[in-house]
C-alpha cells in the first residue's frame, strides 16, 4: 500500500545523473533503480532479462554491480556487456529480444560523473511516464518488497562475450554496399570512452586507413580533452596526416562532431544539413520534415527550407526528438550538439552511424566535406554556460526577464535569446543568436550576470 510519500525527482533530461558516489549516483540508489525497472518488466511467466552496458568511467564497476543486484534481487536475469555505446544498448536489447537495456554513463562529463539511463524493450529511451513510475517505486518501496524470489527464482548474471562484434556488424550493414571507404585517411577520437574499439574496427573493416584518438581509456580519462566536447586535438591530427575526414564521438558515443580536410569543425547542425540534403535527393526523407531542437542555429532552418524541408523544434534532448519523429512518422532530425537519430536504422542518437553516413554522402558526391558543408550558413550564436547552485523557473526571477528583454529589443527581428537550465548539468545556458557576434557575446554575458546575481552563485 501506498504511504503517500512524494516521489524523489531522480531523472533529468537523459536519466540519473551525477557526481559518482553522491546522491543520486550511489551503489544504493543504482540498486533501487535495477529493482524498481525489474519490477516494471515483469509481465509475465517466462523468464526475464535485461542488458547492462557502460561506458569507462571508474565507477562504472561499482554501479554495474549494484544495478545488476538490484534487478537479479527481482527475480530478473542479467546480461553484461561491457564497454559499448549507448546506440549498442540499444540495438542488442531489441536483437536478443531482451525486456529492457540499461547503460551507466555520464555522456560527454568528466570521469568525476556518472548516470544511469533506460532503454525499453522496443529499443527507445523511457517516456517521461514511465520514469515517473520507477521514481514513485523507488519513493514508496512496498510493492517491490512484496516480491523477494528465493532459491532458483532468483536472478542469475551472464557476460555476452559477442555484444561488441553483433554491433559492429549491424554499423557496417547501415553502410550502403555498393561503395568503400578504400582510399580514405579518416581520423577517429573516441573520447577515451566506450567506443574506443568499435569505432576504429568499423572503419578499418570498410576499407579506411586510420588514425586512432583516444583509445586508451584509464577510468579517469573519458572524454579528457578528447572526442566531440574537444575537437581541437582531432583537427591538428588531420592536418598532420592529410586526412579526409575527422571523426569524434563522445564519452558513450551517441553524438558525432567532425572536421573537414582543412581542420575546420563541423557541427550537429551543418551535418544535419547535408544528411537532410542527401535524404530529399534521394527521396528519402519522411514528410519532407527535419527534426531538431531550439538549439539549433536559424541557418538550419534556412538551409534546408530551400530543399522545401520543413524544420519542426522540440525542447532540448534527444529523446525529445525521438518522441516527435515517432509520434508524426518522421525519419530524420538531430541536435546541433550531434546527436543524429536516423530513425530508419536506429532507435537513438549513434555516432558511429551517423559517421558513415556522413561519409556516404562524401563518396557518392566525391566531394570533401568543406565543400558540402557550404550548404549551411550559420548566424552567429554564442552559447555561454552559467553554473547555478539552483534551479528557479524564470518566471520567478524578474530580474533575468528584465535582462532578457532588453537583449530581445536590441535583436529584433534579426535574431532571438534562449535561457534553459541544464537538464544533465548545474549550469544555466545562455544562446543568443544575431548578427554580430560581438555584441552576442556581450549580450550574453549580461544575462549570465544577471542569473548570476538571481540566484546568488
Amino acid at each position: 500500500m501506498s504511504t503517500g510519500k512524494k516521489p524523489v525527482k531522480l531523472f533529468g533530461t537523459d536519466g540519473v545523473r551525477g557526481v559518482a558516489n553522491v546522491f543520486p549516483m550511489t551503489a544504493e540508489v543504482a540498486m533501487q533503480l535495477g529493482r524498481a525497472l525489474a519490477h516494471l518488466v515483469r509481465n509475465g511467466g517466462h523468464r526475464h532479462r535485461i542488458v547492462i552496458g557502460k561506458d569507462t568511467r571508474l565507477s562504472g564497476y561499482m554501479l554495474e554491480q549494484a544495478l545488476a543486484a538490484g534487478i537479479m534481487s527481482m527475480g530478473v536475469d542479467v546480461e553484461l556487456v561491457g564497454p559499448l555505446p549507448t546506440p549498442a544498448i540499444a540495438n542488442i536489447t531489441t536483437s536478443m529480444r531482451a525486456d529492457a537495456g540499461a547503460v551507466i554513463s555520464a555522456s560527454h562529463n568528466p570521469y568525476q560523473d556518472n548516470g544511469i539511463k533506460f532503454f525499453w524493450r522496443d529499443g527507445f529511451k523511457l517516456p517521461d511516464e514511465t520514469e515517473a513510475k520507477i521514481e514513485a517505486l523507488i519513493s514508496d518501496g512496498s510493492a517491490m518488497d512484496e516480491l523477494r524470489p528465493t532459491a532458483t527464482m532468483i536472478g542469475n548474471a551472464k557476460r555476452l562475450e559477442d555484444a561488441g562484434g553483433r554491433y559492429i556488424v549491424f554499423l557496417k550493414n547501415t553502410f550502403p554496399r555498393e561503395l568503400t571507404l578504400e582510399g580514405l585517411t579518416l581520423v577517429a577520437d573516441c573520447a577515451n570512452g566506450a567506443a574506443y574499439r568499435v569505432v576504429p574496427e568499423v572503419l578499418e573493416e570498410l576499407g579506411a586507413t586510420v588514425i586512432k584518438m583516444g583509445v586508451e581509456p584509464d577510468g579517469k580519462n573519458i572524454n579528457h580533452e578528447c572526442g566531440a566536447t574537444h575537437p581541437q586535438g582531432m583537427a591538428k591530427a588531420v592536418l598532420e596526416h592529410k586526412a579526409h575526414l575527422g571523426i569524434a564521438v563522445d564519452g558513450d558515443a551517441d553524438r558525432l562532431i567532425v572536421v573537414d580536410e582543412k581542420g575546420e569543425v563541423v557541427d550537429g547542425d551543418a551535418i544535419m544539413a547535408i544528411c537532410a540534403s542527401e535524404l530529399v535527393r534521394r527521396n528519402e526523407l519522411k514528410k519532407k520534415t527535419l527534426v531538431t531542437t531550439v538549439m539549433s542555429n536559424v541557418g538550419l532552418e534556412r538551409a534546408v527550407q530551400k530543399l522545401g524541408v520543413e524544420v519542426v523544434r522540440t525542447k532540448v534532448g534527444d529523446r525529445y526528438v525521438v518522441e516527435e519523429m515517432r509520434k508524426n512518422g518522421y525519419n530524420f532530425g538531430g541536435e546541433q550538439s550531434g546527436h543524429l537519430i536516423f530513425l530508419d536504422q536506429s532507435t537513438t542518437g549513434d555516432g558511429t552511424l551517423a559517421a558513415l553516413q556522413v561519409l556516404a554522402v562524401m563518396c557518392r558526391a566525391g566531394k570533401p566535406m568543406s565543400e558540402l558543408k557550404k550548404i549551411f550558413e550559420p548566424v552567429p550564436q554564442t552559447l555561454l554556460n552559467v553554473e547555478v547552485k539552483s534551479r528557479r523557473e524564470l518566471s520567478e526571477l524578474p530580474t533575468v526577464l528584465a535582462a532578457i528583454k532588453a537583449v530581445e529589443g536590441k535583436l529584433g527581428n534579426e535574431g532571438r535569446v534562449l535561457v534553459r537550465f541544464s537538464g544533465t548539468e548545474a549550469k544555466a545556458r545562455v544562446l543568443i543568436e544575431g548578427p554580430n557576434a560581438q555584441n552576442n557575446q556581450v549580450w550574453a554575458e549580461e544575462i549570465g550576470d544577471a542569473l548570476k546575481r538571481a540566484l546568488a552563485v
